[in-house]
Protein backbone atom coordinates (compact mmCIF):
# COMPACT_ATOMS: atom_id res chain seq x y z
CA UNK A 1 0.00 0.00 0.00
CA UNK A 2 1.46 3.19 -0.87
CA UNK A 3 1.18 6.04 1.41
CA UNK A 4 3.31 8.90 -0.19
CA UNK A 5 0.44 11.35 0.30
CA UNK A 6 -0.60 10.52 3.62
CA UNK A 7 3.08 10.79 4.95
CA UNK A 8 3.03 14.49 2.74
CA UNK A 9 -0.15 15.44 4.23
CA UNK A 10 1.37 14.46 7.95
CA UNK A 11 3.75 17.39 7.44
CA UNK A 12 0.86 20.01 6.94
CA UNK A 13 0.23 21.64 9.95
CA UNK A 14 -0.63 24.85 11.23
CA UNK A 15 2.49 27.14 11.72
CA UNK A 16 2.17 30.39 14.05
CA UNK A 17 5.88 30.86 14.85
CA UNK A 18 6.78 31.80 11.75
CA UNK A 19 10.28 34.01 9.92
CA UNK A 20 10.97 35.20 6.69
CA UNK A 21 14.32 32.79 6.40
CA UNK A 22 13.28 30.75 3.54
CA UNK A 23 15.11 28.74 1.31
CA UNK A 24 13.69 29.63 -1.91
CA UNK A 25 13.29 32.88 -3.65
CA UNK A 26 9.77 34.84 -4.18
CA UNK A 27 9.46 33.87 -7.41
CA UNK A 28 9.96 29.80 -6.77
CA UNK A 29 7.24 29.88 -4.20
CA UNK A 30 5.00 31.69 -6.92
CA UNK A 31 6.38 29.43 -9.57
CA UNK A 32 5.81 26.35 -6.98
CA UNK A 33 2.17 26.75 -6.02
CA UNK A 34 0.62 28.46 -9.27
CA UNK A 35 0.97 24.77 -11.08
CA UNK A 36 -0.59 23.15 -7.57
CA UNK A 37 -3.51 25.45 -7.59
CA UNK A 38 -4.03 25.18 -11.49
CA UNK A 39 -4.10 21.14 -11.04
CA UNK A 40 -6.96 21.35 -8.00
CA UNK A 41 -10.20 20.20 -9.66
CA UNK A 42 -12.91 22.53 -9.31
CA UNK A 43 -16.61 21.54 -10.32
CA UNK A 44 -17.18 21.51 -14.16
CA UNK A 45 -13.54 22.58 -13.99
CA UNK A 46 -15.25 26.16 -13.55
CA UNK A 47 -11.77 27.34 -12.21
CA UNK A 48 -13.67 29.62 -9.82
CA UNK A 49 -10.26 30.09 -7.48
CA UNK A 50 -8.07 32.79 -7.52
CA UNK A 51 -4.85 33.90 -5.67
CA UNK A 52 -2.63 37.18 -4.83
CA UNK A 53 1.04 36.44 -3.58
CA UNK A 54 2.20 38.87 -0.94
CA UNK A 55 5.71 39.46 -0.47
CA UNK A 56 7.57 42.62 1.27
CA UNK A 57 6.24 45.76 2.22
CA UNK A 58 2.78 44.12 0.45
CA UNK A 59 3.00 41.57 2.73
CA UNK A 60 3.41 43.73 6.02
CA UNK A 61 0.54 46.26 4.47
CA UNK A 62 -2.01 43.39 4.86
CA UNK A 63 -1.51 42.46 8.60
CA UNK A 64 -1.26 46.21 9.20
CA UNK A 65 -4.22 46.48 7.91
CA UNK A 66 -5.84 43.66 9.49
CA UNK A 67 -4.27 45.40 12.81
CA UNK A 68 -6.01 48.56 11.84
CA UNK A 69 -9.38 46.89 11.23
CA UNK A 70 -9.65 44.50 14.23
CA UNK A 71 -9.10 47.97 16.55
CA UNK A 72 -12.70 48.44 16.40
CA UNK A 73 -13.73 44.87 16.93
CA UNK A 74 -11.97 43.71 19.73
CA UNK A 75 -13.73 44.95 23.46
CA UNK A 76 -10.57 46.00 25.68
CA UNK A 77 -6.92 47.17 25.38
CA UNK A 78 -5.80 44.02 26.74
CA UNK A 79 -7.67 41.72 24.65
CA UNK A 80 -6.25 44.06 21.16
CA UNK A 81 -2.53 43.75 22.96
CA UNK A 82 -3.03 39.54 22.55
CA UNK A 83 -4.53 40.24 19.16
CA UNK A 84 -2.05 42.82 17.79
CA UNK A 85 0.54 40.21 18.96
CA UNK A 86 -0.95 37.20 17.24
CA UNK A 87 -1.22 39.06 14.28
CA UNK A 88 2.16 40.34 14.39
CA UNK A 89 3.33 36.37 14.78
CA UNK A 90 1.96 36.18 10.73
CA UNK A 91 3.91 39.60 9.54
CA UNK A 92 6.86 38.12 11.29
CA UNK A 93 6.59 35.60 8.24
CA UNK A 94 8.13 35.79 4.62
CA UNK A 95 4.91 36.44 2.81
CA UNK A 96 0.83 35.52 2.33
CA UNK A 97 -1.12 34.25 -0.48
CA UNK A 98 -4.92 35.59 -0.16
CA UNK A 99 -7.11 33.10 -1.82
CA UNK A 100 -10.18 34.54 -3.43
CA UNK A 101 -13.39 32.95 -5.59
CA UNK A 102 -14.34 34.25 -8.28
CA UNK A 103 -18.14 35.12 -8.16
CA UNK A 104 -18.47 35.70 -11.15
CA UNK A 105 -18.18 32.53 -12.64
CA UNK A 106 -20.26 30.77 -9.63
CA UNK A 107 -23.56 33.46 -11.15
CA UNK A 108 -22.40 32.45 -15.00
CA UNK A 109 -22.75 28.61 -13.50
CA UNK A 110 -25.87 28.95 -11.43
CA UNK A 111 -27.50 30.29 -14.48
CA UNK A 112 -26.53 28.07 -16.93
CA UNK A 113 -26.93 25.50 -14.93
CA UNK A 114 -29.96 25.98 -13.17
CA UNK A 115 -30.89 22.19 -12.06
CA UNK A 116 -27.66 22.52 -9.53
CA UNK A 117 -27.93 26.62 -9.08
CA UNK A 118 -27.91 26.32 -5.22
CA UNK A 119 -24.73 23.91 -5.13
CA UNK A 120 -22.22 25.97 -7.11
CA UNK A 121 -21.72 28.23 -4.31
CA UNK A 122 -20.88 25.27 -2.01
CA UNK A 123 -18.92 23.19 -4.47
CA UNK A 124 -16.67 26.77 -5.05
CA UNK A 125 -15.79 26.35 -1.14
CA UNK A 126 -15.15 22.57 -1.74
CA UNK A 127 -12.84 23.71 -4.38
CA UNK A 128 -11.32 26.41 -1.76
CA UNK A 129 -10.73 23.61 0.97
CA UNK A 130 -8.79 21.34 -1.88
CA UNK A 131 -6.44 24.01 -3.22
CA UNK A 132 -5.21 25.34 -0.08
CA UNK A 133 -4.75 21.66 1.21
CA UNK A 134 -2.45 21.12 -2.18
CA UNK A 135 -0.77 24.16 -1.57
CA UNK A 136 -0.32 23.91 1.99
CA UNK A 137 1.14 20.62 1.75
CA UNK A 138 3.53 21.71 -1.32
CA UNK A 139 4.93 24.65 1.11
CA UNK A 140 5.50 21.82 3.96
CA UNK A 141 7.26 19.56 1.91
CA UNK A 142 9.56 22.40 1.13
CA UNK A 143 10.19 23.17 5.20
CA UNK A 144 7.62 26.12 4.42
CA UNK A 145 5.26 26.52 7.62
CA UNK A 146 2.06 28.02 7.18
CA UNK A 147 -1.52 28.35 8.78
CA UNK A 148 -4.87 29.23 7.28
CA UNK A 149 -6.26 32.45 8.61
CA UNK A 150 -9.73 34.04 8.40
CA UNK A 151 -10.17 37.54 8.94
CA UNK A 152 -12.46 38.13 5.82
CA UNK A 153 -14.96 39.64 5.69
CA UNK A 154 -13.67 42.48 7.79
CA UNK A 155 -10.98 43.33 5.66
CA UNK A 156 -12.51 42.63 2.35
CA UNK A 157 -12.86 46.11 1.27
CA UNK A 158 -9.28 47.78 2.43
CA UNK A 159 -7.72 44.46 0.92
CA UNK A 160 -9.80 45.12 -2.01
CA UNK A 161 -8.32 49.05 -2.60
CA UNK A 162 -4.99 47.87 -1.62
CA UNK A 163 -4.10 45.57 -4.07
CA UNK A 164 -6.43 46.06 -6.58
CA UNK A 165 -8.49 43.28 -6.82
CA UNK A 166 -11.38 43.05 -9.01
CA UNK A 167 -15.02 43.89 -7.74
CA UNK A 168 -16.32 40.03 -8.41
CA UNK A 169 -13.32 38.06 -6.45
CA UNK A 170 -14.76 37.00 -3.07
CA UNK A 171 -11.81 36.99 -0.36
CA UNK A 172 -12.16 33.55 1.07
CA UNK A 173 -8.90 33.45 3.25
CA UNK A 174 -5.35 34.82 4.06
CA UNK A 175 -2.58 32.37 4.30
CA UNK A 176 0.66 33.56 6.12
CA UNK A 177 4.45 31.46 5.62
CA UNK A 178 7.69 31.48 6.08
CA UNK A 179 10.53 29.94 7.72
CA UNK A 180 9.17 27.97 11.07
CA UNK A 181 10.76 29.20 14.00
CA UNK A 182 8.58 26.55 15.99
CA UNK A 183 6.97 23.30 15.53
CA UNK A 184 3.32 22.56 15.86
CA UNK A 185 2.08 20.94 18.62
CA UNK A 186 1.04 17.54 19.10
CA UNK A 187 -1.76 16.99 16.87
CA UNK A 188 -4.45 14.65 18.81
CA UNK A 189 -7.26 12.84 17.19
CA UNK A 190 -10.78 11.68 17.90
CA UNK A 191 -11.81 8.19 18.54
CA UNK A 192 -12.02 6.14 14.26
CA UNK A 193 -15.08 4.69 15.52
CA UNK A 194 -16.61 8.20 16.33
CA UNK A 195 -15.63 9.76 13.17
CA UNK A 196 -15.87 6.69 10.11
CA UNK A 197 -18.65 3.92 9.48
CA UNK A 198 -17.60 1.04 6.88
CA UNK A 199 -20.31 -1.57 5.44
CA UNK A 200 -19.68 -4.68 3.51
Amino acid sequence: MNQDYLNLAKQRRSIYALGKEVSLSDQEIVDLVEPVIAESPTPFNNQTTRAVFLFGQAHDQLWDIVIERLKTEVPTAEAYAKTVAKLNSFKAGHGTILYFTDMAIVHQMEQDFALYKDNFYDWSEQAQGIMTMGVWTTLANNGIGASLQHYNPLIDEAVAQAFNIPENWRLRAEMPFGSIVAPAGTKEYMDAADRFKVFN
